[in-house]
């Protein structure tokens, strides 16, 4: 009779940010309910700041899900810095520990698991970890990518070298001028400009220790069995379509969980106000959410020019200000008396639960820094976008919801915002006559990620081929060892 198959076991590494690990929980509560067993392995400063945000007692994040039967262990590891690190103030450091100390400690403990006896089949972890494929060959494991961001995002990173080549990147003087026309050299990507792309791409200085960690990731990424997206094909088909050709490349998103508004998994690192009974008070579409994300920092001069239009906008707004948001030095960033000058129609917090704000009927835009989470939480909620990127990859993003999509429109046309052009956009999104326009836009964008995520949609057919061809390469794997320890008497 033959053997059943045995559930395949991954450990899973997301990286230590919150908008990392979002989608890395759900996708690995995804995984579980599909017959893996899961080691989730946190870093101990995430876990401690998840923890008390959450009120949670114990040592596990995962206690409810694993109540309803998925098999999820759960275990911590230090990032190479002590927990009270201020790691928001001093975030080159925090990088050049993930850089270059966060894998020793990565490996000691996936050595634990493995000399356990536990019989582990892959290595999930974040695409921007520039080890993992090293760690996987380690210890005989199959290495599974996970990219949190946009396809059209990872191509561009991955074809840095057509970028050096052609002029468009300078990379420690590879090229001495660089080329500021349109760039046409990407697979799959249709004639892009610089300023939408990364911010690490439209720097001139490319030493920094975010560039070291790019560079390596992703050539070492070229070494991973499989990648998953967390995006949707019919969104990006063509920039798709050219990376399969080249890689096992599987678009499984959007990875929420499956009920969008409820939280089974605390991944939130501050303490949650709670919107709903103000909001509750506020007509249907009235009210203006701002956020800017878990860890982008805004300079003071654009959060004064914000805060100023906000208020002459007159609209309604939630304000998730968080204490940070500036720097850790300055945890106060309005100008005093700003709290009372809007108190009547705005409700300004540190930090709140985003799909519970999104979710409310009171809701009408999203001021955003174009974070791609919060750009797939907007788009399922039907919340048109007002867009002011910030870094990284929110500028392409910007792209998708302004160029693209037509779902939202720019905080600003200039580089310097003003407080009337950010209150004339704020009006424009939430009262002019183009807001019925988004509206309908967004809801053919949100059928999109609908039909992905249903049981014949893209995104479900790729999870399960995802699966399939995991199992199938577990499975020679096994042959192989097997073929190998037949040969050796001690094996």
């Amino acid at each position: 009779m033959a053997d059943k198959p045995k559930r395949p076991h991954a450990i899973f590494i997301p990286y230590p940010l919150q908008g990392h690990v979002i989608p890395s929980v759900h996708l690995a509560i995804k995984l579980a309910s599909q017959g893996f067993t899961i080691t989730f392995i946190n870093t101990q400063y995430i876990h401690q700041q998840t923890s008390k945000a959450g009120s949670t007692a114990g040592p596990d994040l995962f206690t409810k899900v694993r109540g309803s039967g998925l098999d999820i262990r759960y275990t911590t590891v230090s990032d190479g810095l002590p927990i009270g690190f201020d790691r928001s103030l001093n975030h080159d450091q925090f990088m050049a520990a993930l850089l270059h100390v966060f894998s020793a400690h990565v490996e000691e403990v996936v050595g634990q698991i493995i000399a356990s006896g536990e019989d582990v089949h892959c290595l999930i972890a974040d695409t921007f970890f520039v080890w993992p494929s090293k760690v996987a060959k380690k210890f005989g494991l199959l290495y599974v990518s996970f990219w949190t961001e946009a396809a059209l995002v990872f191509t561009l990173y991955y074809h840095l070298d057509l970028l050096r080549i052609n002029g468009h990147f300078d990379c420690n003087g590879f090229v001495s001028d660089r080329r500021e026309d349109v760039i046409n050299c990407i697979p799959g990507v249709k004639a892009i400009e610089l300023k939408d792309t990364m911010s690490y791409l439209q720097e001139k200085d490319a030493t920094s220790v975010c560039h070291q960690i790019i560079f390596n990731c992703f050539e070492d990424t070229k070494n991973a069995d499989f990648v998953l997206c967390n995006t949707v094909e019919e969104l990006e088909p063509e920039t798709i379509s050219a990376l399969k050709a080249k890689i096992p490349y599987y678009a499984i998103g959007p990875i929420f969980s499956s009920d969008f508004s409820k939280t089974i998994v605390v991944t939130s690192l501050w303490s949650e106000s709670d919107c709903t009974q103000w909001l509750d008070k506020r007509p249907n579409g009235s009210v203006l959410y701002v956020s800017f994300g878990s860890y982008a920092h805004v300079t003071k001069r654009d959060l004064l020019d914000i805060a100023a239009g906000l208020a002459l906008s007159k609209v309604s707004f939630v304000w998730v200000l968080r204490p940070d948001i500036v720097s850790s030095d300055d945890a106060n960033p309005l100008p005093a008396g700003y709290h009372e000058e809007v108190s009547d129609r705005a409700m300004i917090i540190p930090w709140c639960s985003q799909k519970e704000v999104l979710t409310h009927p009171a809701i009408g835009g999203f001021l955003t820094h174009c974070g791609w989470n919060s750009t797939l939480e907007s788009i399922w909620c039907e919340v048109p976008l007002l867009c002011f990127p910030l870094y990284t990859d929110q500028f392409t993003n910007r792209k998708f919801v302004v160029d693209d999509w037509k779902i939202g429109i720019n905080l600003s046309s200039k580089k310097v915002i003003t407080k009337d052009e950010v209150s004339e956009n704020i009006n424009r999104l939430m009262c002019g006559e183009s807001k019925d326009e988004f509206r309908n836009r967004i809801k053919e964008v949100k059928k999109t990620l609908e039909n992905a995520v249903s049981p014949t949609g893209s995104s479900e057919k790729n999870m399960v081929q995802f699966i399939k061809d995991l199992g199938t390469k577990i499975e020679k794997m096994a042959k192989a060892k097997n073929s190998i320890c037949n040969g050796h008497a001690l094996c």
